[in-house]
């Protein structure tokens, strides 16, 4: 599968997944700062979390990870957490501003 395309695919699975304290996905809260395809097709995604003290840090990087595994043409996966930048609300989409009424 070409590159582009399986990079089309995660986003895809993605925006499928929530912060369960807040209704958008993670990748339109601006969550997601990388998503690097390496050779096979290993995916390679760097991500923060809304807070260090997320009652969620301990479950959504391991569904990000389940669930990018499972794309078809997915050889492995490896999620990576970093607090730098900090996250803060500029960073989500404006779809995600709309939908929690910041617009």
């Amino acid at each position: 599968m070409e590159t582009e395309a399986l990079k089309e695919k995660v986003i895809e699975c993605l925006q499928k997944i929530y912060d369960p304290e807040i209704p958008v996905s993670i990748y339109e809260l601006g969550l997601i700062y990388e998503i690097n395809i390496l050779p096979i097709n290993n995916v390679q995604i760097v991500m923060t979390l809304t807070a260090p003290s997320c009652p969620a840090a301990q479950t959504i990087p391991v569904e990000v990870d389940q669930k990018v595994r499972e794309i078809e043409g997915v050889n492995d996966v490896h999620v990576a957490i970093t607090w730098t930048p900090k996250w803060d609300k500029s960073m989500m989409s404006e779809a995600a501003q709309l939908e929690l009424g910041m617009m």
